[in-house]
């Protein structure tokens, strides 16, 4: 299994999606396996602070592995296993603060799940984007809802829409970031961070950010679930079979609007 869990000394725990040969995109096992490890983030009492990275220095995680999905038939009965397999960015309540090591490019799912974290520190090439438009589906597990919520409208709405990335400078002018180092400098700087919070009355701050998060977000759930069915739906159109056939083809889509 490629979803690495290290705690260190402090309290620390580092979360690595460590799959660099498919650039850290997630089929269904190890979607499962970043859910666990976000379980044990949530119940284990000596983790106090984590930080999400990804393996090697080109993508922090390129989200779904849109191959290993392709023709996957979805039971309709898993729309209402509501807790099976529960992510971060799906809604699974960890209020142990995240800080994420963006390494490369974060797009897609990738970007769901950094929407989800507290603090993010950037490597300078990295880039950003929403991309699943072109792929003729939406950016699901809380794109749609959380990045209205942590950008100026106009530019969430131009990430959401057109399916383009933003490059770190541009993340960091518009709050999305928190800083951008030089390349391979990212995890020792969140892991600054983390010792920081570490250091500081563990309940005091998980209940701080359960505080903060309840009173900004007091309508996620439902936008999660709402997105959750579109989703379902929009992943058995024809355009969204040609976008998966497209992307694994590598050439450009031909949509229909069916």
């Amino acid at each position: 299994m490629s979803i690495d869990v290290d705690v260190l000394d402090g309290g620390i725990a580092v979360v690595t999606i460590n799959r660099p040969d498919k650039r850290n995109a997630l089929d269904a096992e190890h979607y499962q396996a970043l859910s666990d490890a976000w379980t044990r983030v949530r119940d284990d009492d000596e983790i106090r602070v984590a930080v999400i990275t990804g393996a090697g220095d080109k993508v922090f995680s390129a989200g779904a592995d849109l191959k290993s999905w392709i023709g996957r038939k979805v039971r309709m009965t898993e729309l209402w296993q509501t807790q099976r397999g529960m992510l971060l960015n799906r809604g699974l309540e960890i209020w142990k603060p995240v800080i994420a090591a963006i390494n490369g490019h974060c797009v897609g799912g990738g970007m769901t799940l950094m929407l989800a974290t507290d603090i993010r520190v950037s490597a300078s090439h990295a880039t950003f984007g929403l991309s699943e438009v072109k792929r003729g589906i939406i950016a699901a597990n809380g794109g749609t809802q959380r990045i209205p919520d942590q950008l100026p409208y106009a530019i969430a709405m131009e990430m959401l829409l057109t399916g383009d990335a933003i490059d770190a400078q541009a993340a960091l002018r518009w709050g999305l970031i928190n800083r951008v180092v030089p390349s391979g400098q990212e995890l020792d700087a969140a892991l600054a961070y983390a010792r920081r919070i570490a250091a500081n009355a563990p309940l005091a701050v998980q209940a701080a950010k359960e505080l903060a998060l309840r009173a900004r977000q007091p309508g996620l759930a439902a936008g999660l679930r709402f997105e959750q069915f579109v989703n379902h739906i929009l992943q058995r159109t024809e355009d969204a079979q040609e976008g998966r056939t497209a992307f694994a083809e590598k050439r450009a889509p031909k949509f229909k609007g069916e």
